[in-house]
Parts: C-alpha cells; sequence; structure tokens
C-alpha cells in the first residue's frame, strides 16, 4: 500500500474500501444499537473496535480511521449533529456574510483528541505490516455542508455564498485549509501513515469555478501537510476537473466509477499513482459479477505501478458482507503483478 501510494513498483495491487466500517456489518450494527453514532466517533475503544473488525474480516490491505469528515465542525464553531438514519445536520449554518465572524479557526486540536485517541487504539491492534489512513473533509466540501446544512441535491446555497460573497469566502475558506492541515498533521504525529482528504461534493462545480473558488485552498491545505505523508486526494462526481485536481496536490488521485481508470490515468499523468474505482453497486450484485469487474478494472491498469484498488465511492449499508469479501479477495487473487 506504501509502495502504490508512492508510485513504487509492487508485487501486489493492493485494496482497502472506503466506508469498509459501516452498516452493512453485523458487528457494527450490534455496537449501534447500545451508541449513536456521533457517541461511536467520540469512544476511541469502541471507533478502533469497528475498524479492526472489518480489517479481520475483509483481509484489506491498509485500515482508515473510523470517524467523520464533520467532526471538525464542531470546534469551529458549528451545532453538528447526526440524525437517526445517520445523515448530519448543521443546526446554525452559514446564511450570509456577518455569520462568517462566527467560523472559528481551530488553533488546538484539543477538542479533537478523542479522533487522536481512536488513531492510537487503531494503530495498537493493527498489525505493523499494514498502514493506517487517516482523513478529513477538503475545505470546499466543509463549506458545503456549513452552508448548506446538510446534504444537497444542487447546492445552491453554497454556489451563491461564493458568487455574491467572494471576500467572505476567501476568509472562509483560508480558516478551513489552515484548521484541516493542523488537525491531519496531528493525525500523522499520533499515528497515520497515509492521509486522505475527501472532497465529496466539489463535483457539482464547472470546472471554472473549482479553478477560481476551490482550487488554491486545496493546495494550501496540501501544501501544509508534513512532508513526506503519501496524500491521496479524491474528489469525485465530475471527471472534467480531474486535471485540475492534480494540480492542487496530491500524490494518489482517487477515481469514481463516472469515468474509466484508463481514462482517468491518462489525463493525470503517468507520474501520479491512483485509486479507485469499482461502482459500489457492483458489491449488490453477485461473486461472479464482482470477479469480472475486477478483471476488467485491472487489465486497464496494464499492472503499473501506483495503482491501489478501492471503490468510486464508500460501500452502500445494503451490500451482502460476503460480496465485500468476495471483492477482497478477487483483488488479491488476479491482482499479482506480473
Amino acid at each position: 500500500m506504501m509502495r502504490a501510494a508512492r508510485c513504487q513498483k509492487t508485487t501486489s495491487v493492493p485494496i482497502w474500501l472506503m466506508r469498509q466500517a459501516g452498516r452493512y456489518m453485523p458487528e457494527y450494527r450490534k455496537i449501534r444499537e447500545r451508541v449513536s453514532f456521533m457517541e461511536l466517533c467520540k469512544t476511541p475503544e469502541l471507533a478502533a473496535e469497528v475498524m479492526l473488525t472489518a480489517v479481520q474480516c475483509l483481509g484489506v490491505d491498509a485500515a482508515i480511521i473510523f470517524s467523520d469528515i464533520l467532526l471538525i465542525l464542531e470546534p469551529m464553531g458549528f451545532e453538528l449533529e447526526f440524525e437517526p438514519d445517520g445523515g448530519p445536520k448543521i443546526n446554525n449554518p452559514i446564511r450570509n456574510s456577518s455569520d462568517i465572524k462566527r467560523v472559528r479557526e481551530l488553533e488546538t486540536v484539543e477538542p479533537l483528541e478523542f479522533v487522536m485517541n481512536t488513531i492510537r487504539y487503531t494503530r495498537e491492534g493493527l498489525d505493523d505490516s499494514l498502514p493506517l489512513i487517516g482523513f478529513a473533509g477538503a475545505p470546499f466540501t466543509l463549506a458545503a455542508y456549513a452552508i448548506e446544512g446538510n446534504s444537497s441535491r444542487n447546492f445552491r446555497q453554497v454556489k451563491a455564498f461564493m458568487h455574491i460573497y467572494p471576500n467572505e469566502w476567501r476568509e472562509m475558506m483560508n480558516k478551513f485549509a489552515i484548521s484541516t492541515a493542523r488537525y491531519l498533521n496531528n493525525q500523522i504525529t499520533a499515528g497515520v501513515q497515509i492521509v486522505q482528504i475527501f472532497d465529496s461534493w466539489v463535483g457539482c462545480l464547472s470546472d471554472e469555478d473549482y479553478k477560481k473558488y476551490v482550487k488554491p485552498y486545496s493546495r494550501m491545505l496540501i501544501d501544509l501537510i508534513i512532508p513526506g505523508t503519501p496524500i491521496i486526494h479524491f474528489a469525485p462526481g465530475n471527471p472534467i476537473l480531474l486535471t485540475d485536481i492534480r494540480e492542487a496536490g496530491g500524490h494518489v488521485i482517487g477515481i469514481d466509477w463516472r469515468i474509466t481508470i484508463k481514462q482517468a490515468w491518462e489525463m493525470i499523468g503517468a507520474n501520479y499513482a491512483v485509486q479507485g474505482n469499482l461502482d459500489p453497486a457492483i458489491l449488490l450484485t453477485n461473486r461472479t459479477l464482482i470477479r469480472q469487474s475486477v478483471q476488467h478494472i485491472l487489465r486497464q491498469v496494464e499492472w503499473r505501478p501506483g495503482f491501489i484498488f478501492n471503490l468510486g465511492h464508500g460501500i452502500m449499508p445494503q451490500t451482502p458482507i460476503e460480496n465485500a469479501i468476495a471483492l477482497v479477495d478477487a483483488v488479491h487473487e488476479f491482482g499479482i503483478i506480473r
């Protein structure tokens, strides 16, 4: 995993899965019967347990800390809650230019120390040969949640805000970039070996808007991360943005299923590693189709160094756990480098 992230030669294709500990797992559902999602995130022993259980069950080549990208918003001045269905909600969203004054830069990670403890517990329970991935939300995705208040179909409020209030947008995005870098650097110090930046909602933007309103702040964040740490930059939803996403930074560019790995790698360039990109819906089918899909993606890769197998997004809650296991087994079977 570490060699692939650095675009070095490997003997096999590594695989891990976004949302590899989640509602599709019986063990996870059992814990959630006792605690809420927020309580789970803030209880390091339990958060480490669900991820270690997933790693052991699936046989993946890396673990990712069990957390949520929006937890950083609480100490930055936002009232965050997760509704019973797991969906996030900001109870005091930004609605006008004066609300920007409420956004506090994260000057210390002390309010998020439970995340650092989750890292320590997970690292302690993880095999030494497996890397631990830390993560955070990118500035735009944090801003989108902060302004919309929850998930959105059209992101009309965040788009309107960045056009109407460019100065306030700049101030807020600077705070998000600096705060997120501080958060990720503390994760690295606590024990993660790789970090992934999730820009989950940036695909709603045009290329022109991405260049103007997002790219400078993603680059700022990435430039502030401790040198030598592999960075995965995952920004799904709009393949037209891939070249700019590469220029914004990161050693590994995450790819969703809306473009083939071969096409994406041609856009990104041979000097970058890529991660992806099986459609999560394939895991709702059967073992035969899963294995065929794995072979199809690996044929596109042509055994080039720097490939990490993953889904094009997180595992769906409806996924049969045996199908997730079958996916990992297929990559280990067919992903031996010739």
